[in-house]
């Protein structure tokens, strides 16, 4: 016999709601309208294989130095901890010593990109410090340079860079390629593009990660970059400036959605010159990470808005192909003027709402602590989830997330400057299980009984069904 059919709605003040679905008690608001227990509904969902929540988590970066420019060792590794970050983008400049990075792996669980930075050139030295975080199990990839644009270079005599030509930037990546791809302890980790490739003056081929036969590049066919694309897709930018709707769903989008300075304007055709580089399915499937994105509280964005948006940011990075995402910045430079308001915490390491939402976010989707009765183990293979969502706005966004002890994460979340959707997620099977909200906390706010639908009015953020 069918369970009696209840439908829940569950409003709430940001975009983002998380369900857990497990047989529980209401918590906090619960609102429920009863259907006829002889009435059917007519399934429509369709099964959708999650992908790992641990993925997601791991994708999860900022950028920091970690103990140098005013920035304290210390308490980089609290807050670390805190905001459940997994990864950082680090490098040579700066002179960060490799201990200090070997000691946050230790502490926090997080590895690090290590990259030439700006107009580093020393590939010797970049190999050096790899290998050590390497024997420590703290890399996570190479990085090749950042923003020639900004930072120009010369390299064995050869100068290169901003308005210059980009040949010596092309060999300075090419090299660091092969360097590492010979070395046979560090061949296993990938190598990450440079950024802001798209503002090469000459078509030295680095649009590609490898260049294709017939490209009429300054650099010969088949001369090999990169394993990963790597962009700075910055979700305000001064080509597409204000609040929108879909604003981080779009600077994510590998073709012409995005009206930033990401994908196709740096591997699809060049955001300066033009020069034609990957087409179609080659562009969306191409292997990807953001190493700089974010947005200062000004105007507009508000602490509260950029700390939503934050969210927003880091889901919909991971839900439309980019394996790693870097925040710009763990904490306000101290040293740099214009960067005191990009950071999850302020210069005296005060956290702000950004600080606290990620940290509910990265709670509610942790894998559980192993206890006597729930085994947390790895999943042999990954479940399915029927469902289905009518009418889905264009604002509105779903992640469906699998944890290693099998549970769901069923993330929804909108993006809209003004106004709510409303949307309603039909499921084939009744469920039961939690809500949150990572605006309000790392608790449920209300619960699931025995239920096929659900209706969410979303505005700003994403909420969790934990399955």
């Amino acid at each position: 016999m069918k369970p009696q059919i209840k439908f829940f709605t569950i409003l709430c003040s940001g975009m983002l709601a998380v369900i857990a679905l497990n047989a529980a008690k209401p918590l906090y608001h619960h609102t429920e309208i009863a259907v006829p227990r002889n009435q059917s509904i007519t399934p429509h969902s369709e099964p959708v294989t999650p992908r790992k929540a641990t993925d997601f988590l791991n994708s999860i970066g900022v950028n920091s130095a970690v103990s140098t420019r005013g920035e304290s060792l210390k308490k980089t590794i609290e807050i670390a901890k805190y905001l459940g970050i997994r990864w950082i983008r680090s490098g040579y400049e700066g002179n960060v010593p490799v201990a200090d990075l070997i000691e946050v792996y230790k502490q926090a669980g997080v590895r690090f990109s290590y990259g030439l930075l700006s107009g580093g050139t020393d590939i010797n030295h970049l190999l050096e410090g790899g290998r050590q975080l390497a024997e420590a199990g703290a890399l996570l990839a190479f990085e090749g340079l950042n923003e020639p644009n900004n930072w120009d270079i010369t390299y064995n005599g050869e100068k290169g860079g901003k308005e210059q030509s980009w040949v010596a930037v092309a060999k300075v990546q090419r090299d660091l390629y092969v360097a590492v791809k010979k070395d046979t302890v560090l061949r296993k980790y990938p190598v990450w593009s440079l950024s802001e490739n798209g503002a090469q003056t000459d078509n030295t081929g680095l649009q590609f990660l490898e260049i294709p036969k017939g490209a009429g590049a300054a650099m010969p066919d088949g001369t090999k970059y990169a394993d990963y694309a790597n962009c700075h897709n910055y979700f305000m930018h001064p080509s597409h400036p204000g609040l929108y709707d879909n604003q981080t769903w779009n600077a994510a989008d590998p073709g012409l959605l995005c009206k930033v300075d990401g994908l196709y304007g740096n591997y699809g055709s060049t955001w300066r010159a033009k020069f034609k580089g990957y087409e179609g399915d080659a562009l969306q499937d191409l292997p990807r990470v953001t190493t700089e994105t974010g947005a200062t509280i000004n105007g507009d964005l508000t602490e509260e808005k950029q700390a939503r948006m934050f969210l927003n940011l880091y889901l919909a990075q991971f839900a439309r192909g980019w394996s790693y995402t870097a925040l710009y910045l763990l904490r306000d430079r101290s040293d740099e003027a214009g960067n005191q308001a990009f950071g999850f915490y302020k210069p005296d390491y005060t956290p702000r709402k950004s600080a606290l939402y990620m940290h509910n976010l990265t709670s509610i989707l942790a894998e559980p602590a192993a206890t006597g009765t729930e085994n947390v183990a790895e999943v042999s293979k990954p479940g399915k989830l029927n469902y289905s969502i009518a009418k889905l706005p264009e604002t509105t966004h779903h992640l469906l997330l699998q944890k290693g002890n099998g549970k769901f994460a069923l993330i929804v979340w909108a993006e809209k400057v003004r106004r709510v959707d409303e949307v309603k997620i039909t499921f084939e099977n009744a469920v039961s299980g939690k809500v949150y909200d990572p605006t309000l906390g790392a608790l449920p706010v209300s619960s699931v009984e025995n239920s096929n639908a659900v209706t969410l009015t979303l505005s700003d953020h994403p909420m969790i069904i934990e399955i």
